[in-house]
């Protein structure tokens, strides 16, 4: 009675993920429904990777080579019962796993106000940066809300001034808060 539809958290909803693609095939294969246009998604969060059922679903999807699954990681760095665990850069610790059990990875960090920076940045060093700093810098620049913490943190202590000085710091701070996740565009 109480988990009619077991989702979030616990990782049950990535292993019924698994469980619908292998089905969708099973249909498929055996001439008893069209799937092949089927897809099944996947709604993870960071938290939720902290759990034993969610990487084994993963691990297996990559066992049964199953392409119908779409998975996609919110990482807001936050669990119900503490920060996420990690190596301090959580999203590169995720892609590993992904791409260990052989899916295609796409990471959309940064949003639109982005787009120009990081267009820029012929040499990589932007990306770079981006890249080292941790995750609990990013969780402390989006909690103080100080644009020129950013400026000064990222920008100017790697001689990136000159990339950012056309934005206020306001601008700055606004760019920084609306990660790709969250971009409506």
């Amino acid at each position: 009675d109480f988990w009619e539809n077991p989702t979030v958290s616990m990782g049950l909803g990535p292993l019924q993920s698994v469980c619908q693609a292998r089905f969708f095939r099973y249909l498929h294969l055996r001439g008893l429904a069209d799937t092949s246009a089927s897809r099944v998604w996947c709604f993870i969060g960071d938290g939720e990777m902290d759990e034993p059922e969610t990487i084994y679903a993963i691990a297996r999807a990559g066992y049964e080579r199953l392409n119908n699954l779409v998975m996609i990681v919110n990482c807001n760095y936050q669990r119900l019962d503490g920060p996420v665990r990690g190596n301090s850069k959580v999203i590169q610790e995720f892609e590993g796993i992904f791409r260990g059990a052989g899916f295609d990875c796409i990471k959309l960090i940064w949003g639109d106000a982005w787009n120009d920076l990081v267009d820029n940045d012929h040499d990589g060093k932007l990306i770079e940066v981006l890249e080292r700093t941790p995750d609990g810098d990013c969780q402390r620049y989006a909690a103080k809300q100080d644009g020129a913490l950013i400026r000064r943190e990222i920008f100017e202590a790697n001689g990136l001034a000159d990339r950012v000085a056309h934005f206020s710091d306001d601008e700055l701070l606004s760019a920084f808060m609306l990660p790709g996740g969250h971009d409506h565009k």
